[in-house]
């Protein structure tokens, strides 16, 4: 029996789409590890990851961290994760060390993404409307999950996205840079032709001008244009959902 007041408890039925969900995601993540396998990340690990695990007896924990190991709250808490933070984006400049990882996350984001595509095929071939992981337009009721309604809007906007993101990941579309005008940045070189990784420098330039190109750039306004099917709660907050 509930308890008055109880929250109700959440309930799914997992179909077929729903596998094809699971597996993007699985992809996305893999996607992730082979980014960071690329690399030699140890000088980040050991100067700034005492931040997040502050009593894993990491090198530099008996220095920086509080001697409450941060766990009290207050502004000294606050002010040495912030510098801690800090040092962890100075320290993103990671030589690469195996670059079939990186070739590796670029083809697991085209198999999500593949994957994303037959997740919503399914979708939008089912008949039922039994508790959705995510629903389609033709399932209607807002999700027990995230409170959202799914719309043919939505999806062909995801759809869009999805080409988007496809073609640049095959360089068919360049990614802009806030301060290059008429280049931008092949994504497939990226991957398949990996060089050291610098997060600032490819903030400000130097580290991603191996890969700048003249060709076809991605406007604002073309992605502006499909954030608008998702209003207010956000492109990025059914892409979390979406996958």
């Amino acid at each position: 029996m509930c308890q008055t007041g109880a929250a109700p408890a959440l309930t799914f039925r997992f179909d077929r789409a729903d596998g094809y969900w699971l597996q993007g995601y699985a992809e996305f993540l893999m996607a992730q590890a082979d980014f960071w396998l690329a690399h030699d990340f140890k000088n980040t690990f050991d100067g700034s990851f005492h931040m997040l695990f502050p009593r894993a007896k990491l090198p530099l924990q008996d220095t920086l961290v509080p001697l409450d190991g941060g766990m009290n709250g207050g502004i000294l808490s606050s002010e040495w994760r912030l510098a801690d933070f800090i040092s962890l984006v100075h320290l993103v400049n990671w030589q690469v060390v195996e670059p079939e990882h990186r070739q590796t996350a670029r083809r697991n984001l085209m198999e999500m993404i593949r994957l994303s595509r037959e997740d919503w095929k399914a979708i939008r071939a089912e008949t039922d409307n039994d508790r959705e992981w995510l629903p389609g337009p033709q399932q209607k009721g807002a999700s027990p999950l995230t409170g959202l309604e799914v719309g043919e809007e939505q999806v062909q906007a995801w759809l869009a996205a999805l080409d988007m993101a496809e073609d640049l990941l095959e360089g068919r579309t360049l990614l802009p840079h806030f301060r290059i005008a008429d280049k931008g940045i092949n994504m497939k070189r990226f991957f398949d032709e990996p060089k050291p990784f610098d997060l600032v420098l490819s903030i400000t330039g130097p580290a991603i001008a191996p890969y700048l190109e003249h060709g076809k750039i991605l406007t604002s306004e073309e992605f502006n244009q499909i954030q608008r099917q998702f209003g207010g709660a956000g492109f990025l907050t059914f892409a979390l959902w979406f996958n």
